[in-house]
């Protein structure tokens, strides 16, 4: 989910939704390569994601990776389980013992 959400804004490459990751959670989520990679594999196995390749600011080639319509839609699904399950585990965690 959180990677999909990085591509909400446009396709972004792999150190790009990384550093995306780690500004919006103000460093609480490090994403490394070695989980960042499968996942992005699994997201193109789905067709939630669509790979270009691209030139990057740096003047390097990169595999930039897109939303579908497809993606789109499985984030406002998991969006909406997310947030009624992290209603639901602050409604346990606030109750009174």
């Amino acid at each position: 989910m959180l990677i999909l959400r990085s591509l909400k804004p446009g396709p972004n490459h792999a150190y790009g939704i990384s550093q995306y990751l780690q500004q919006q959670s103000e460093s609480e989520f490090l994403v490394d390569n070695g989980s960042l990679y499968p996942a992005l594999q699994r997201l193109l196995q789905r067709k939630w994601i669509s790979p270009q390749w691209k030139t990057s600011p740096n003047g390097r080639r990169a595999r930039y990776y897109g939303l579908t319509l497809a993606g789109r839609k499985q984030l406002v699904k998991a969006t909406s389980k997310w947030q009624r399950f992290a209603l639901a585990m602050a409604r346990i965690l606030a109750a009174e013992s």
